[in-house]
């Protein structure tokens, strides 16, 4: 496609800004306009290249239009676009049982519908049906939708947009602190959870929590925390639902995050990688709480034969080049990176965290607006040197590192190559 085909990114922000709602915003004071995209590379409007290493906050994990997924999903767009699951089709029912094979425990049974967002409400319906309960717990800064339920258990304020959430949620201190150890947090979370179940528990659903925290500020709890929260919840007959929207399908090193803490969750729900771009999530759980969903229920799109090929295409790619395994090491190339980057600049960059290819870097100001100044600094810097990078945090101030998983060991050191030359120069210009 030619250059002049394009509108360029003056007249597309304009549109977006004639014809989006106000809450919708972009990173960047000079965004480019993403036209292409190839594996870990995307490509403006200018036919500039961009090393991707925030993948859409951890959707295309097996990369840009990769050939062996897309090639797929044009099959099957090309054969059989859409039904809806009152008609029997294949694809689904294969892909319900490649997940069968790959969920933890007796996990097993599978509903599908087509956002994280939707994973999580069904997750959270299913708990109330199975339980005949109401509440919910929740931690503080989680993330687990924009749905009126999914907003109202998301503990983020800037998430929090309806002034009428459910008021059935309890949120309890997340196992991180930055004046605590995590063995320390984890124990004060776990006070404030017992705390919660003997004033209400015999009236809470379920706990949904997020292994990982990824807008949270990639915040990764001690390995013991979720299974003394599990062993919390069973006394009461709480559910425990793992939302595995960012950390599922390799990102972290293993399939789903939960695995690093051996823990098998009652409920997973499960989204953006299983698709690779293309709208697909799912929520699963065993055969005697999938027993409890038992009325009448359908989703329009969830499991259409074009998102489960798609699925199953991208399953297969995860397994035939190993990319759980290939997540762990690129992640620990990449953290090492970003470690010797904190000992090089102690002045900006307060802790490094996160396991796999789901990595945080928090970066310090003198306050917490100057350091998400720096956070936009960093990313608008690295965005002119063609790499693209996320940033989350309470404070907006953490650097996220979710790149695709076929990146490789080149791509890493060369975006620490100049993530160096950026925090150098923002150094420099601190000093003055």
């Amino acid at each position: 496609m030619e250059q002049q085909e394009f509108i360029g990114r003056e007249a597309v922000a304009a549109k977006r800004k004639q014809y989006f709602y106000p809450c919708t915003v972009h990173f960047y004071k000079n965004s480019p306009q993403l036209v292409r995209g190839s594996m870990q590379f995307v490509y403006d409007e200018l036919g500039k290249e961009y090393t991707d290493f925030f993948a859409g906050v951890s959707v295309v994990a097996c990369g840009h239009c990769n050939p062996a997924i897309t090639s797929r999903t044009i099959a099957q767009l090309q054969q059989l676009q859409h039904t809806t699951t009152v008609y029997l089709t294949q694809p689904s029912v294969d892909l319900a049982e490649r997940l069968e094979e790959l969920l933890p425990g007796d996990l097993r049974r599978t509903f599908f519908v087509n956002s994280g967002s939707e994973a999580n409400e069904g997750a959270l319906l299913l708990a109330r049906m199975h339980t005949g309960r109401k509440g919910f717990i929740a931690l503080e800064s989680g993330l687990h939708g924009r749905t009126n339920l999914t907003m109202s258990v998301t503990g983020l304020p800037m998430w929090r947009t309806d002034k009428y959430l459910d008021e059935d949620v309890a949120f309890i201190e997340r196992p991180y602190h930055p004046e605590l150890t995590l063995e320390e947090a984890a124990t004060r979370s776990l006070q404030s959870l017992e705390r919660v179940l003997k004033e209400k528990g015999d009236s809470i659903a379920a706990m949904i929590v997020e292994p990982i925290q990824g807008n949270g500020g990639m915040i990764m709890p001690v390995s013991w925390y979720f299974r003394e929260v599990q062993a919390l919840l069973n006394q009461y007959g709480v559910l425990l639902i793992a939302d595995e929207i960012q950390t599922g399908f390799g990102r972290t090193g293993v399939m789903f995050a939960m695995e690093h803490f051996d823990v098998v969750p009652d409920i997973i729900s499960m989204a953006k990688a299983l698709g690779n771009g293309v709208p697909v999530a799912a929520f699963a759980t065993t055969d005697e709480i999938a027993l409890s969903l038992n009325r009448p229920s359908a989703s329009t799109f969830g499991g259409n034969p074009v998102s489960a090929a798609t699925a199953l295409a991208v399953l297969d790619y995860i397994r035939d080049e190993q990319l759980p395994e290939r997540a762990a090491q690129l992640g620990d190339r990449l953290k090492a990176g970003l470690k010797s980057l904190q000992e090089r600049y102690p002045a900006l960059i307060a802790d490094v965290r996160g396991t796999g290819l789901m990595l945080g870097m928090e970066l310090i100001g003198i306050g917490a607006s100057d350091a998400a100044v720096l956070t936009d600094y960093v990313l608008e810097e690295m965005k002119d040197r063609g790499y693209l990078i996320g940033k989350n945090g309470i404070n907006r101030n953490v650097l996220a590192f979710q790149p695709p998983l076929i990146i490789t060991d080149a791509d890493i050191d060369g975006m620490i190559t100049v993530l160096n030359e950026v925090l150098l120069q923002a150094s420099a210009d601190i000093r003055k």
